[in-house]
């Protein structure tokens, strides 16, 4: 505090000082030594008004508005900020009109005009900060929503595959889904094709694309863009690394090819081998047995996600459904193999082929 009052004291003195000559030019005082005087005594005068008021003009007002600024909530204060900040911004616009005013108006008027849009800005920002926060967040949300919009590049064969549209329906993939117009070029030659295996899937792959246009939580999208490359695999390739999305497919190749490239790949065939449920031994399942197995008395079935099962003593059972318990689970290179007997029985044992000497 004293520091501050010498300091004040200082200035008032300097102050004084100057303007104690300064009415001596415009007053008649003689001689020199009442001037001196005159001067001096005005220094000293605003030298102790300054060491008597430096309190009231520095650390009163600096501890009122701390005070102010800790009971405020930051709500207040962020749209006091940004509200004021609205209005400097709007007053700079405003300062080269206000300096043609005439005389000193034209000198003042854009000063004066900062200070108060910035107040009005202030006060505005504060009583108004929960439309402000609201409308904040709002932009943010819709950021948000823009930044997370799925955008996904489809290649032929999963189209063809049409599991891609229950995985739309379901709701697991939203967002954008692209179609280039090259594979829907491919796609109607494969349904105008004479061959009736790719006329039929060419033509799945078309009424997929019907189905997934209907859907609400996707958007399919057309591209007309038709990038330079060898085929259709190396087109989208490149137009998935220009637009920077990945690419959904079921080709092995393409799939090795993409992910060589740094490209995002999603293939359906590992999106069913993730989610097909696990399957433990001395659990029971229904399978519908479909033909016997290569060993006699075996029969074999699939589960809906394609898993072969090999039953022992289930030749008997062909063509019928059987509930059957779950003896081991082998997991080979193509895919996963059950073992399993039917419910309640025993498997026989194998006998020792004889080994000819």
């Amino acid at each position: 505090m004293a520091f501050i009052r010498l300091i004040a004291a200082l200035i008032g003195f300097v102050f004084g000082f100057f303007l104690g000559a300064s009415l001596l030019q415009v007053t008649q005082v003689t001689p020199v030594s009442n001037q001196v005087l005159v001067v001096l005594l005005l220094a000293a005068a605003c030298a102790i008004l300054g060491w008597l008021g430096a309190p009231y003009v520095t650390v009163k007002p600096a501890g009122f508005i701390v005070a102010r600024i800790r009971a405020a909530q930051a709500g207040d204060l962020l749209g006091g900020a940004l509200g004021g900040g609205f209005g400097l911004i709007l007053a700079l616009f405003l300062a080269l009109p206000l300096s043609f005013l005439p005389g000193e108006l034209g000198r003042y008027a854009p000063i004066i005009g900062a200070v108060i849009l910035g107040l009005v800005g202030a006060a505005a920002g504060t009583i108004k900060r929960n439309d402000l926060a609201s409308f904040v967040q709002e932009v943010r949300g819709r950021g948000r929503e823009r930044a997370s919009e799925a955008r996904l590049l489809l290649d032929t064969s999963v189209i063809i595959d049409g599991r891609i549209a229950d995985v739309v329906r379901s709701g697991f993939v939203r967002g954008t889904l692209i179609v280039p117009r090259f594979v829907l070029a491919e796609l109607q030659y494969f349904a105008d094709s004479s061959d009736s295996s790719r006329r039929e899937r060419g033509r799945r792959g078309l009424e997929m694309l019907a189905k997934m246009q209907k859907e609400a939580t996707v958007k399919v999208e057309l591209s007309e863009d038709d990038p330079a490359g060898a085929g259709a695999d190396g087109k989208l390739v490149t137009l998935a690394r220009t637009l920077g999305v990945p690419i959904a497919t079921n080709d092995y190749g393409l799939n090795r090819v993409a992910e060589l490239q740094g490209i995002t790949v999603l293939n359906m065939n590992d999106l069913a081998k993730a989610v097909r449920p696990v399957v433990l031994p001395g659990e029971e399942i229904t399978v519908r047995v479909i033909q016997e197995g290569k060993e006699q008395g075996q029969g074999v079935g699939y589960l809906e996600d394609g898993t072969m099962v090999v039953i022992e003593n289930g030749a008997r059972h062909l063509s019928g459904e059987l509930t059957v318990s779950v003896m081991r689970v082998l997991q080979t290179v193509g895919g996963r193999m059950i073992f399993a007997q039917p419910k309640g029985e025993l498997a026989e044992p194998r006998r020792p082929r004889a080994i000819d000497r």
